[in-house]
């Protein structure tokens, strides 16, 4: 399950931030994940809870907004929703699509308490 090695990396980046900034609790952390990552929103969220346990990200309220997938043709340039990493250009019916949006996996912010 590759949500918990990525939950235990957002653990140990939020809380080298908040230790850096001279924080000693996280109390929130925002995320941005594509529905193209891979990623099962729930499983990470669950794989979180596990992670934090005994760091100062443990309680923290994990904010997650998903973001749509995006492709261009690289044939005529059309931009569209996807809903794969494979794509058909509804304009012009080419395959070469590039995907834009979607394969995200960003922390956005973090709140800490002093």
């Amino acid at each position: 399950m590759h949500e918990m090695s990525l939950a235990v990396s957002i653990v140990e980046l939020v809380s080298d931030k908040a230790q850096a900034a001279g924080a000693r609790k996280v109390t929130a952390i925002e995320l941005e994940v594509g529905r193209l990552s891979g990623l099962m929103v729930e499983a990470l969220a669950f794989c979180f809870e596990a992670a934090a346990r005994n760091t100062p990200a443990e309680g923290a309220e994990l904010l997650i907004r998903e973001l749509g997938g995006r492709g261009s043709c690289l044939a005529c340039g059309h931009s569209f929703a996807v809903d794969s990493l494979l794509g058909q250009c509804p304009q012009c019916g080419g395959y070469a699509v590039e995907t834009v949006q979607g394969r995200e996996l960003k922390v956005l912010s973090l709140t800490v308490d002093e």
